[in-house]
């Protein structure tokens, strides 16, 4: 560039055009563009600071995109590239290769000898560094060249902060924004697990990263259960399991505070289903928190190579997340509250039900028979009789009917005393006979799901005594390997289960059974009867009873319970 008048000329205009754009990525590119043109440098480059003092942004002109291809990934800030990193002052070098920082170029890369490079501040700490090389019209650049690469820094640090701070309130509204629509799901009534997934999903969307994750604590102690997942690999996620102690979301629910990596994937305590399956790189972690406890972590992550998360996205998200967290417990809580109400009623209405209607109509039967008796004809009779079997019928579905509402059965028990109530429950009911073998060590160690796992075994028995016909029915607990295996069978009239889904009641179950986390199996043939099998993670570390185990420390036999 010739002449003073014109420098100061395009330093002012440069000026201006950097404090009337607002968007950063634009500001960034057009730093680098302005700092080129100033200087007469044929390449420039502004390479970001990333929190560990390595480059996670290099935004180039000169070069084409095909160069830039070529020359493969961006610079890490070795080199005369860290030397400004370690020395934010400017520096200006007459050949690259002379210098003893300098450690090459890689392949591909356009030679370059002079350099002037200078830092750029913003909001009162480095940003970043702007890098300059080839200067067209001279052979090294000058000192009137550094004087202006540094007041054009001073005029980016200005631009970066005005685009930050504008970027930061438009980031804002979106978040809140996103809060507004979770407390409306609240409002309408919606589920925990959609609400997690609705959060997972805005999650990612407003972090702009490739996945996000929400694990909360499973039924197993010791382990962390994939409750939500948005973006790469979501619906092979759901589900899955890691250990809390061993892994990085364990860590910052102990800790309760959040984390950020540059590339999580090679984190020894990255034993993440995410990693393993999305080669996932830059990622946050953040603790899902309620009244100073954390009930699971909220992660986002980038690819490979992808974006770095900032402090900016850190503090975003931690905001985001404790609202999340308080949504999310309070439509748990709302949940149980129905529930609860759902269960007073439904019991309510089988004490109703037994104590009041059944009571009556075998009154009335009781009558009816006494009518049958009396009566000289024996076409009436037959029509009382037939009444009257009728009336049987009819308790006999109530009672039924009473058995599928009756919620209770576990007040006050053991998950083994609650299986075995269930057994005689049924027997009471006029349904088949019930075997129950369980091994009481495994069934204390599912305490934790105890209720989830009554209700599946009622559910299972209803159908056995409303559609199987049955005269004899099993239900046995042991285990599987790792895992915990609840079989239910029956003699009774079965069904084709490769064509018959098995109506509304089986699909009952398979939810229930995917809501707790484990499978469900249903075999059954026509005239066969019906096998249930449904498999649940259980923690190595089971809780043993005392005088359930010998001098070997194995757990004591199954006992078998007729009923």
């Amino acid at each position: 560039m010739s002449g003073t008048q014109d420098r100061k000329d395009v330093l002012l205009e440069a000026g201006l055009a950097l404090a009337s754009e607002l968007s950063l990525p634009v500001v960034l590119q057009r730093i680098v563009d302005l700092a080129a043109q100033v200087t007469d440098a044929r390449y420039g480059a502004l390479g970001v600071i990333g929190q560990g003092g390595d480059l996670v942004e290099f935004i180039t002109t000169g070069l084409s995109a095909k160069q830039r291809k070529a020359i493969g990934p961006l610079p890490r800030g070795r080199g005369i590239l860290g030397l400004l990193i370690q020395q934010p002052r400017p520096i200006r070098i007459t050949n690259i290769a002379d210098h003893a920082k300098s450690v090459g170029f890689p392949a591909h890369h356009p030679p370059m000898h002079s350099f002037l490079g200078a830092p750029v501040q913003a909001m009162g700490k480095v940003f970043g560094n702007i890098y300059l090389s080839e200067k067209r019209s001279a052979s090294t650049f000058s000192e009137e060249d550094e004087e202006s690469l540094v007041i054009l820094a001073a005029q980016a640090g200005v631009a970066i902060a005005n685009a930050t701070l504008y970027a930061e309130t438009r980031q804002r509204e979106r978040w809140l924004d996103a809060l507004r629509d979770i407390t409306s799901d609240i409002l309408a009534g919606s589920d925990p697990d959609s609400l997690l997934a609705g959060i997972a999903e805005h999650a990612r969307d407003l972090a702009g990263a490739d996945a996000a994750t929400i694990l909360t604590t499973g039924s197993v102690t010791g382990q962390l259960v994939v409750a939500a997942a948005a973006g790469a690999h979501a619906s092979e996620l759901l589900g899955q399991t890691v250990p809390a102690d061993e892994s990085i979301s364990g860590e910052v629910m102990r800790t309760g505070k959040p984390l950020l990596l540059e590339d999580v994937s090679s984190d020894p305590r990255a034993h993440q289903p995410t990693v393993r399956l999305g080669d996932h790189g830059p990622a946050l972690f953040m603790p899902l928190r309620v009244r100073g406890r954390a009930t699971g972590t909220l992660m986002v992550a980038n690819l490979k190579g992808g974006r770095h998360f900032d402090e900016q996205t850190l503090r975003f998200v931690e905001t985001f997340a404790d609202q999340a967290s308080v949504t999310i417990e309070y439509a748990r809580a709302q949940a149980d509250v129905q529930r609860m109400g759902l269960m007073e009623d439904r019991e309510r209405i089988a004490k109703e039900l037994h104590d009041g209607i059944i009571q009556s109509l075998f009154a009335v039967g009781m009558g009816l028979q006494g009518t049958a008796l009396m009566t000289g004809s024996p076409e009436q009779s037959a029509r009382i009789e037939g009444a009257v079997g009728e009336l049987d019928r009819v308790i006999r579905d109530l009672r039924n009917y009473i058995f599928g509402l009756r919620p209770g059965i576990l007040a006050d028990r053991q998950l083994d005393q609650a299986l075995r109530a269930l057994g005689e429950e049924v027997e009471a009911h006029a349904g088949p006979k019930v075997v129950v073998e369980l091994d009481p060590d495994l069934a204390a160690s599912l305490s934790g799901r105890s209720h989830e796992i009554v209700q599946l075994t009622r559910e299972a028995l209803s159908n056995v005594v409303r559609h199987a016909n049955a005269k004899n029915s099993t239900v046995r607990l042991d285990r599987n390997g790792p895992l915990a295996l609840l079989t239910i069978e029956d003699d009774g009239l079965g069904f084709d289960s490769r064509r018959d889904s098995g109506g509304n009641g089986l699909r009952n179950m398979r939810e229930r059974a995917a809501a707790m986390g484990g499978k469900l199996q249903i075999t059954s043939r026509a005239g066969k009867g019906t096998s249930l099998r449904f498999t649940l993670a259980v923690s190595e570390n089971t809780v043993v009873r005392p005088g359930r185990t010998g001098t070997s420390g194995r757990a004591a036999p199954r006992r078998r319970v007729p009923r």
